[in-house]
């Protein structure tokens, strides 16, 4: 089994769980907000903001770099499913642009379904 964590942008994140649940997986666990930055030292939406003239933005530009929100989501998968799980989020989120977000895969060693006692692959159906 593998744990499939990505952060994506913001306004990507319905897009994506679609995309997800169209190739099969139903379950995954999404974080509200979570803050972060790449190796970019901008946070974009106070670019785009001080591009369209926004006093608040203008006035925040400098100091640093600054936290960006993104979303995180996760999804457990069976090895044979994590190619699929990490094209279907690369698919809808890649734009070819700096904050596009990241993929982690991670190896998880069991599973436990509570309601039943089940254990391994068959908890994730």
């Amino acid at each position: 089994m593998k744990e499939v964590m990505a952060i994506v942008r913001i306004n990507k994140m319905n897009e994506t769980k679609r995309a997800l649940s169209a190739a099969g997986f139903s379950g995954l666990t999404a974080a509200g907000r979570v803050l972060g930055r790449g190796q970019g030292m901008v946070d974009y939406q106070v670019i785009k903001a001080a591009e369209q003239g926004s006093p608040e933005a203008i006035s925040q530009l400098g100091g640093g770099p600054r936290l960006v929100p993104k979303r995180l989501l996760t999804l457990v998968v069976t090895d044979d499913k994590k190619d699929l799980a990490v094209q279907t989020i690369m698919k809808v989120n890649k734009t070819g642009t700096r904050g596009d977000g990241k993929i982690f895969v991670l190896p998880i060693l069991d599973s436990v379904r509570v309601r039943t006692g089940e254990k391994g692959d068959k908890t994730l159906d």
